[in-house]
């Protein structure tokens, strides 16, 4: 509903426009209104007198709740029975015993003229809970994630249990251990080691190590460790698959290896001389195509500005021998900047990607 001042600016913007030379329709676009209002507002004294619905007299109608009607509906509402239900309960409930007063909608209508549209009941009245708050990494060692998989054994029944500690920045594996049992001391421990390999007790801001809502990975002891530690932890939402969606994609990476044996691990000592041999492989040689194909290693050293610049310039050489074979830029080897775990608001990912090390590289 347009006010009859902005109605009057309008009208005479698109006068101006007009005198102008530029058409009606055109200049009536541009306002944000149709040529077909503006004349309706010229016709019907819309531009002296504004709108008129607000003050129009609609008469009640025909088929509407007598003042009687209401007064029952209202009582039947407050009734000793139904004092603590909500009208989608009390209409069926009426209907039961033969009786229809109105429907749910004008039950809850009558309510809130009358200020009775609180929550009715005993019950705490159902709150909007906020999505967790994303977790964005800038640099190694801010966020970490981990989870813990099955490895399947040549005995059926029998697994292995292997542990994975994901750096979020660089995607490097930095803590890992394969155990014949889950248990919580087992992740405590590892918790620790990963802490001492990484150095994070000189950190000033320790890492956050997110994971699933496992039992073993919020036991009261690994708590206590993290809590020593400094670390902070995080958990997924429950019933929510994408929460730790990194985690969860290393270990299929892990799981759909060539060397990962499909008949089941012999023993424990089998099982760590593969994962030996996995963790090295992920971490030095294999090309993330989530960090534009550099190694994990690499870019936790804070190696891949270097080599990503080093490949643009060999891009940008190729071009200028052959510029025939290019049609547009060279490939973007801009450097990733800040990696966010949760889906969040585009607002958060951009104060969070502000790295001062970021170049860009794309011609």
């Amino acid at each position: 509903m347009i006010g009859l001042e902005d109605r009057r600016s309008l009208a005479r913007e698109i006068e101006h426009a007009r005198a102008a030379g530029a058409r009606l329709n055109r200049a009536c676009a541009v306002a944000g209104i149709s040529a077909r209002t503006l004349q309706r507002w010229q016709l019907d004294d819309g531009l002296v007198s504004g709108d008129r619905r607000p003050a129009a007299l609609r008469p009640v109608p025909a088929h509407a709740l007598s003042s009687e009607e209401r007064s029952v509906v209202l009582q039947a509402a407050n009734a000793p029975r139904f004092a603590d239900l909500p009208p989608a309960r009390i209409v069926p409930m009426l209907a039961d015993e033969g009786t229809y007063l109105a429907s749910e909608s004008t039950f809850a209508r009558i309510l809130r003229e009358h200020g009775q549209a609180q929550h009715r009941g005993r019950a705490k009245a159902p709150r909007k809970t906020r999505p967790p708050t994303t977790h964005v990494a800038t640099a190694p060692r801010q966020v970490w994630c981990w989870d813990m998989t099955f490895l399947p054994t040549t005995i059926a029944g029998r697994w292995f249990y292997l542990y994975l500690i994901l750096d979020l920045y660089s995607r490097k594996i930095v803590g890992w251990e394969v155990h014949d049992a889950d248990d919580s001391d087992h992740a405590a421990h590892l918790v620790r080691r990963t802490a001492l390999a990484e150095g994070i007790a000189s950190l000033t801001t320790k890492p956050i190590l997110h994971g699933d809502n496992g039992a073993t990975l919020k036991a009261t002891t690994v708590l206590a460790m993290l809590y020593w530690l400094g670390v902070k932890p995080s958990y997924s939402r429950p019933r929510v698959s994408d929460d730790n969606a990194y985690a969860e994609a290393l270990i299929r990476t892990a799981k759909y290896r060539p060397e990962f044996p499909v008949k089941g691990f012999a023993d424990l000592e089998q099982a760590r001389r593969w994962a030996v041999a996995f963790v090295h492989w992920y971490n030095f040689e294999h090309r993330h195509s989530g960090i534009r194909y550099v190694s994990p290693a690499q870019r936790h050293a804070g190696e891949d500005y270097a080599i990503l610049a080093a490949r643009h310039t060999v891009y940008l050489q190729a071009r200028a021998r052959n510029p025939a074979r290019w049609s547009r830029h060279t490939r973007n080897w801009t450097p990733i900047g800040a990696v966010m775990l949760n889906p969040e608001k585009d607002s958060v990912v951009r104060i969070g990607s502000k790295s001062p090390n970021q170049t860009a590289l794309a011609a």
